[in-house]
């Protein structure tokens, strides 16, 4: 379980939704904090939450330390020096084509406590992942593994989702609309701002709304 100030911070953060939030992040920045076209096994959920990240690189034989490039192995790594619990795992492949988990792995996510996994590369066993309640946001499913094709390489680092840089410390937040990464010193600020923009585009409706009442009926 999350702290009670990160669970109001995650509750709050899916009632206001991933596009006010990008639009209060870029009145203070100009670097891209966004992703689009992901999809989830299980769509009608969202996910929030600060950020581990994993770094996948193409495989290359000569260079794969066994024992450390390894999924298992770097999460193994991470546990072992913090608590895991409510963590986002944010695996950067940079390869829309391959997977990076299934469902073995993700039932290890579930079992480390982490909230979900991000990534823009693809999953396999949709199906698994749905069941498990694992929230899950990918480039889409997968039926083949890349075991020959990726390795995981490192944790904790900087990393590029998509390219939208991500880093340790940061938050991220994906619902149907896509994904929104948030400095994480800045998510108290960025989603009150996020919530006095839905506000503020309410009204506006709202007086429109009355405006073109108020048309109808004089004519």
């Amino acid at each position: 379980m999350g702290t009670p100030a990160n669970d109001e911070l995650i509750a709050r953060a899916g009632r206001i939704g991933c596009a006010p939030i990008v639009d209060a992040l870029g009145a203070r920045h100009r670097h891209r904090s966004h992703l689009h076209d992901l999809v989830a096994p299980a769509p009608g959920h969202s996910l929030t939450g600060p950020v581990m990240t994993m770094r996948f690189l193409p495989l290359r034989h000569d260079l794969v330390e066994p024992g450390r490039h390894d999924f298992g192995a770097l999460l193994d790594a991470a546990a072992g020096s913090r608590t895991l619990d409510g963590l986002v795992l944010v695996c950067a492949a940079d390869d829309s084509e391959q997977a990076v988990a299934g469902g073995k792995k993700l039932a290890r996510l579930q079992s480390l406590g982490l909230g979900g996994l991000v990534t823009d590369g693809r999953v396999r066993d949709f199906a698994e992942a749905s069941e498990m309640g694992l929230a899950v946001w990918c480039r889409g499913e997968a039926v083949r593994n890349a075991n020959d094709a990726l390795m995981a390489w490192e944790t904790d680092v900087p990393v590029s989702l998509a390219g939208t840089a991500v880093a340790p410390g940061d938050w991220i937040h994906a619902d149907a609309a896509g994904a929104v990464v948030i400095p994480g010193d800045e998510v108290a600020g960025v989603l009150a701002e996020a919530a006095a923009i839905v506000e503020r585009d309410a009204a506006q409706v709202e007086r429109m709304r009355a405006a073109d009442v108020e048309r109808t009926r004089r004519r």
